[in-house]
């Protein structure tokens, strides 16, 4: 499956710009975790691109995402990309066992801490992010409180990863494409 491909199914099945940003995010840390792993960053990037992609369709974790699967499956998305999908999401019941399935799982929540601890800098500029920024953000509990902290450290344990060498690994990817996210501060 090209990206191009997997761009068509998130137009058409996403609406909000905010997700659209969060996929974006998730699959630029996941092609650089496959660059580290010496793994296919078109794969993982397209797991990342795609996770999310029936969340306004299917908004609850006992539909998101096993009720996209068979959608995925529909539009040729490879199986090895949908079993990924489907491990990100404990209640699925599919144990995460890739590489590539723990990567999804790892980055997910933390992107969307990054992004919170972004916009509340007073340049909105994840090119001044620094990792100690996010760490006092993540000791407030009501800072970005839907954000699951404990899925952050799992997921850096289960790639065995320090977990202030991860953040710092998302904080780079997202950097990568910062304008793309709204984190640039306004600039290009």
């Amino acid at each position: 499956m090209q990206r191009s491909e997997a761009v068509e199914i998130v137009k058409k099945y996403v609406q909000n710009p905010g997700l659209i940003r969060h996929m974006l995010a998730v699959e630029a840390a996941m092609e650089d975790y496959a660059r580290l792993y010496d793994q296919d960053p078109e794969e993982w990037g397209l797991a990342g691109l795609l996770h999310d992609f029936d969340w306004e369709i299917h908004p609850t974790m006992e539909e998101h995402p096993s009720a996209g699967a068979p959608i995925l499956k529909e539009h040729g998305v490879p199986e090895k990309i949908i079993r990924c999908i489907l491990s990100h999401a404990d209640s699925t019941g599919v144990a995460r066992e890739s590489l590539m399935e723990k990567a999804l799982y790892a980055v997910d929540e933390l992107t969307g801490l990054i992004s919170a601890a972004t916009l509340v800098r007073p340049s909105k500029s994840i090119h001044d992010l620094k990792v100690k920024s996010v760490r006092k953000k993540w000791k407030d509990a009501r800072f970005a409180a839907n954000v699951d902290r404990e899925q952050i450290e799992q997921g850096a344990a289960d790639l065995g990863i320090e977990l202030n060498d991860h953040i710092a690994n998302v904080i780079h990817s997202m950097q990568r494409i910062a304008p793309e996210l709204g984190l640039d501060g306004g600039q290009s």
